[in-house]
């Protein structure tokens, strides 16, 4: 009997559902199922709307299941919550797991393992479909590109949660209903695979960048491989690739900056800023981001009384106080409010909103939003990430506090209302102050607090520190694979030490 779980790896594209991405602001939808290679895709338009499923359907912030939607599926929740930053009022078996750092295959959220896999398969099956269809070398090109971003991304956060996965080969993508187990990649072909794509990818693509409002805002450019890419490099410590990557975003030609204000780069009037390098595009409530919905309390006062409030995210009180008072971060990492009930509730007096700690709000709200959804664009990567990265880069490379990493470090400091740094004591002290900035600045996105943790060395040491827990194991800096793929697998899939 043939697995559908070896189908549903190597047989993704054999019959999809396809997200037309048509413009900057309009992403309407066009379902083609059944897809026949012989008479589909016939032509470049038909191409694009295959890439476009393939490509950026992980990526989509709107659809529970993907990887940047505002659920526990969110790499960016669901890591935060094994780290000293999050914290749930909905406790359950999968939210208790990662908050008391007891990762087991039976761990709900592991199953992005075989999301993300899935995703590379369409993308290698697309690439296929798509090599004969009539158009331009460009247009192919540019294909390809957007493609290659998608799976060097999807390589990359494959590897920073599971580490080595597995790649389609030919021949699984040749013969997709035949059930052939396949390994997973050594961790260098892993690493290989990412850099590969993206340094494809960089190639490739057209555009350094798509400035708001463009026809293709949405779609990937060089920036966001570049970004990935550098990403990668801090992963594997190689901090002379990470500085080159940090290097060329810095570039005029990207024109990318830090917002004035924190609290604007989060808002609908200052869509597709200088900061924003790439964004989940959010139109209206049926491609709408839920962020707010996932944080919110009842009675938390909000302009929009049609907001939806459900009191699930939260951040830890002991993280929270981290924060100077005076840093404008906090306007929207709120630890007091008046509730509409004319009660005052904050860390001393929680009530309901706040029993499980601070509120991460971030986003600002949506005028016509009418229920979960908010059409604010859902910020994926940005600027001041970058910065924070190049920072930590350089120290590390010359092995001293050089000028331009604190200078770096600075721009982000002090663009919260701080005064700025003058001088560091030790290279250790400087890169404390660095792992504490790039917390204060990027709770709740893209998983970079777990990411950060493991590169300093203290993401378990934090997880019994802050989180008080017990079932903390050095080997769970990875989480296990689904058991269904060891199971599966015939033998030639190896579960992760420990599990």
């Amino acid at each position: 009997m043939i697995s559908n779980i070896m189908k549903a790896i190597y047989a993704t594209a054999a019959a999809t559902s396809l997200l037309l991405l048509s413009s900057c602001t309009d992403l309407t939808e066009e379902y083609y199922n059944n897809v026949n290679s012989e008479i589909f895709p016939k032509n470049e338009q038909e191409a694009e709307a295959l890439v476009n499923q393939a490509a950026y359907f992980q990526f989509q912030v709107n659809v529970y299941g993907t990887i940047y939607a505002s659920n526990i599926d969110n790499i960016g929740v669901f890591t935060e919550l094994t780290t000293d930053i999050g914290n749930s009022a909905w406790k359950n078996g999968a939210t208790n797991d990662l908050m008391q750092v007891n990762f087991t295959t039976n761990t709900g959220v592991i199953g992005t393992y075989i999301n993300l896999v899935k995703g590379i398969t369409s993308c290698l099956n697309t690439k296929n479909t798509i090599r004969n269809v009539p158009m331009s070398q460009q247009a192919l090109d540019n294909l390809d590109g957007q493609l290659n971003c998608a799976m060097g991304w999807l390589g990359y956060v494959l590897l920073d949660l599971f580490g080595p996965f597995q790649v389609a080969d030919q021949e699984h993508l040749d013969h997709p209903y035949d059930v052939i187990p396949l390994p997973r990649l050594s961790y260098e072909e892993s690493v290989s695979f990412i850099e590969n794509n993206l340094r494809e990818a960089i190639r490739l693509l057209p555009e350094a960048r798509y400035r708001y409002g463009s026809e293709n805002y949405g779609r990937f450019s060089r920036a966001v491989a570049y970004t990935i890419l550098m990403k990668l490099y801090m992963h594997e410590k190689d901090w002379e690739k990470a500085i080159e990557c940090g290097r060329e975003l810095m570039k005029p030609e990207y024109g990318y900056d830090l917002v004035p204000h924190y609290a604007d780069i989060f808002t609908l009037e200052n869509e597709g800023n200088d900061e924003t390098i790439y964004a989940g595009n959010c139109a209206n409530e049926n491609n709408g981001q839920l962020w707010l919905a996932h944080v919110l309390p009842t009675g938390y006062p909000t302009k929009n009384e049609f907001i939806q409030k459900w009191n699930g995210w939260h951040v830890l009180w002991s993280f929270y106080d981290t924060f100077d008072p005076a840093d404008e971060r906090l306007k929207v990492l709120v630890g007091s409010y008046l509730g509409t009930d004319g009660v005052h509730y904050n860390k001393s007096n929680p009530g309901v909103g706040l029993a499980d700690g601070a509120l991460p709000v971030k986003y600002g709200e949506d005028p016509n939003d009418t229920g979960q959804s908010s059409a604010i664009d859902f910020i994926l990567l940005r600027y001041a990430d970058v910065l924070t990265m190049m920072s930590e880069a350089l120290a590390r490379q010359a092995n001293a506090v050089t000028s331009e990493a604190l200078q770096l470090l600075n721009r982000v400091h002090t663009r919260a209302g701080l005064k700025p740094y003058d001088s560091f004591s030790s290279l250790d002290a400087f890169l404390d102050a660095n792992l504490t900035e790039r917390g204060h600045e990027l709770w709740f996105e893209g998983g970079n607090r777990r990411s950060d943790l493991i590169r300093y060395g203290r993401y378990i040491q934090y997880a019994r520190k802050y989180r008080g827990s017990t079932s903390a194991q050095d080997y769970m800096v990875l989480f296990p694979l689904p058991q269904y793929v060891i199971d599966e697998s015939r033998g030639q899939v190896i579960q992760n030490p420990g599990y």
